[in-house]
């Protein structure tokens, strides 16, 4: 199991011990702060209540989370040191001065700086690679690299392994890609808010429900190429370059942080959104995170295709006597008003629980689900570990029935689902006879299955009409 040393527990540096932790590294973290263990604390409540969120595999087992006041025990026989301390230079060379003389020669050394370039950070003798994250670090997949060539390539895949998306950013520049790109964003907003254009609700509404959400899935570039037609970009730039003479924007200029416009932003701000706590807003913001990532997940689009890579890696459960064929955390979205697990999803999950073992006899999509029967045994909740198990009741001719278990909390039975099942020819779209090797597999399964008992009444409940 690797170790990770974070240095620094504000918002960032508990992102990140999440991120790590919730992957399955141990995780010691040296901040001197005495409320260190209960802002991290925080943040890994959210991050466990999100992150396991966007899989349909579980993630590892955690890892151990200890809390150190001495740097060189937190960063003794650690593969990644990440550091996120303030943004004041003196202190992040003091901080890389002790990180240095006590770090494993093999250890990745990152900074979160979101400004800071790595011949900055190292002018001391250090040997940091920017790796810049975005909040919260447990969900957001990007991290920006900039440094060294080869511990920047190792760095990425460090990060893969935590389901993260590493950029490597060519040239070191202060403040990266995409904090330019927020900078600019930032600036016009505060001159429009200052000038009484607009309210800071107004603004978020424009982000929101507008452009905000073509850029999750399409960025910036993508996005203006449709915005050209069938010419694409070529006609894009010809129609609308122009504009980028006309005087639209106090880009370079940025207005003077006085007290009244920090008065002024501080009010509006909360007047939008000071009745809710900052713990509520983050739950809030992780939830439609989780949503919109996931919906990103079936197209494999933007940081859906993150998600689906780190999910192919993750490894699948071993099985005694039936194979595992779901096993999964029990996501928010899949409950209702109590809390419980909505009875649709019991559904949704027997069908992954099929998905999963028609892979198992490299079928394909190529049987279809012609009935089920439920029952319900007991609740699931929110977070709760789900495990479903299947037992091949029949597997000849046409035929496959499934008997799935879905399990709760220490081996609880929840509920049981059968599904009777029948091979199609996908071209003709009828019923049909599977491969040899299909049929091979399954009976195979079928007659390892024969002497398992079921609980009173399975098998009756389905394909009585032959």
């Amino acid at each position: 199991m690797k170790t990770a040393a974070i240095i620094g527990g504000g918002v960032i540096g508990g992102g990140w011990a999440a991120r790590f932790l919730l992957n399955g590294w141990n995780v010691r973290v040296f901040d001197p702060d005495p409320e260190a263990e209960r802002k991290i604390g925080e943040v890994l409540a959210n991050a466990r209540r999100a992150l396991p969120s966007l899989y349909d595999k579980a993630l590892p087992p955690e890892g151990a989370l200890t809390f150190h006041a001495d740097m060189a025990e937190a960063v003794a026989e650690a593969a990644w040191i990440q550091e996120s301390v303030p943004e004041r230079l003196d202190l992040k060379h003091r901080i890389h001065a002790q990180i240095q003389e006590h770090a494993p020669a093999s250890a990745v050394i990152g900074s979160s700086t979101s400004g800071f370039k790595p011949s900055e950070l190292n002018a001391e003798g250090a040997r940091a690679v920017v790796a810049h994250p975005f909040n919260p670090v447990y969900l957001l997949p990007l991290v920006e690299l900039v440094g060294d060539a080869e511990t920047c390539a190792q760095a990425s895949d460090l990060l893969r392994e935590v389901g993260m998306y590493p950029l490597t950013v060519r040239k070191e520049i202060d403040a990266h890609i995409a904090d330019r790109l927020l900078e600019a964003v930032w600036r016009e907003g505060l001159w429009l808010i200052k000038d009484s254009i607009c309210t800071t609700e107004e603004l978020d509404e424009s982000i929101r429900m507008g452009f905000g959400l073509r850029w999750a899935q399409m960025g910036l570039f993508e996005t203006y190429r449709i915005a050209g037609g069938e010419a694409g970009m070529k006609h894009f730039m010809a129609q609308f370059g122009p504009a980028l003479e006309w005087p639209w924007t106090k880009l370079m200029d940025v207005p003077e942080f006085t007290e009244e416009l920090v008065d002024l932003i501080a009010g509006q701000s909360d007047a939008q959104s000071g009745h809710m706590p900052i713990r509520d807003l983050e739950r809030l913001r992780d939830d439609n995170l989780v949503g919109m990532m996931r919906a990103l997940k079936k197209s494999g689009s933007g940081a859906g295709g993150v998600i689906n890579a780190h999910e192919a890696a993750l490894p699948t459960p071993d099985a005694a006597d039936l194979p595992v064929t779901v096993s999964r955390p029990v996501p928010q979205s899949w409950t209702d008003y109590n809390g419980h697990m909505n009875e649709a999803h019991y559904t949704e999950a027997s069908a992954q629980a099929t998905d999963r073992f028609m892979e198992m006899i490299a079928a394909g999509g190529s049987y279809f689900t012609v009935e089920n029967h439920v029952r319900f045994l007991d609740e699931l909740h929110e977070g709760d570990a789900l495990t479903v198990t299947t037992q091949v009741l029949q597997g000849t001719g046409k035929k496959m029935h499934l008997f799935h278990r879905l399990h709760g909390p220490e081996g609880k039975l929840a509920a049981t689902v059968e599904t009777l099942l029948l091979h199609m020819d996908l071209n003709a779209r009828g019923t049909s006879l599977p491969s040899p090797e299909v049929a091979d597999k399954l009976a195979g399964f079928a007659a390892a299955h024969a002497g398992l008992p079921l609980p009173e009444g399975a098998g009756r409940h389905v394909g009585q009409r032959g």
